[in-house]
């Protein structure tokens, strides 16, 4: 088997999109392994290690098994496996709608213009602020998206600063989700009613149905 055209999977499903501006659209998700980051309140750390070598035929196969027009290519960081590019044009061939999720360590260059990103840019209250690519909110596209995972406070005024010093406001969707268990949902929302920020707020979908079950 060619090492060129394959990649370690975690897991590939058919469920609704719980975030970003596609919420609530049946989409296919193609869960890579591995990860750089160790943020603290990661819900996928079963996705770190392990999964199966599967050819970019097979995992086109299982895709369009489904019968789906969206697709999301997820992890884990999917970057992290040098192959993730390749597939993601590949997988636009076929027509479909392609999302990316990303952390935001690594490049975001050269990626498929038919694909959109949805960038998690890294928090303080993360643990790993450090890992931010910076030079990649530079990359970002009209049609991409920008989500801060907020823990605290902090990280809400934190993440205010971050949009006013790159201008993000008009220039790309900026969401803004909550770290279950550690800020109340109802708060972050009071905070942008108060301070009229221009921001989606966002619920995981996905948590609220199924309780972030794998496979789900």
């Amino acid at each position: 088997m060619s090492l060129s055209n394959r990649l370690r999977i975690t897991e590939i499903f058919f469920s609704l999109q719980g975030e970003s501006l596609s919420s609530g659209l049946p989409t296919v998700f193609v869960r890579l392994t591995g990860c750089p980051l160790r943020c603290q309140y990661c819900d996928t750390e079963y996705a770190f290690q392990g999964g199966e070598w599967l050819t970019f035929d097979e995992i086109i196969r299982k895709i369009t098994d489904f019968g789906a027009s969206y697709v999301c290519v997820t992890g884990g960081e999917p970057l992290a496996q040098k192959n993730c590019k390749a597939l993601l044009a590949l997988i636009c061939d076929q027509g479909l709608n392609v999302s990316l999720e990303t952390s935001g360590a690594l490049p975001i260059d050269d990626i498929d213009p038919r694909v959109f990103c949805v960038m998690d840019l890294k928090t303080p209250g993360s643990g790993e602020e450090s890992k931010n690519h910076w030079e990649n909110i530079a990359l970002l596209g009209k049609n991409d998206q920008l989500k801060f995972v907020l823990c605290s406070r902090e990280d809400y005024d934190w993440a205010k600063q971050v949009i006013k010093k790159y201008d993000l406001l008009g220039r790309l969707e900026v969401l803004f989700s909550v770290s279950f268990g550690q800020l109340e949902p109802r708060e972050l929302a009071g905070w942008i009613l108060k301070d009229r920020l221009n921001v989606r707020f966002q619920m995981q979908l996905h948590k609220l149905l199924w309780n972030d079950e794998p496979g789900h």
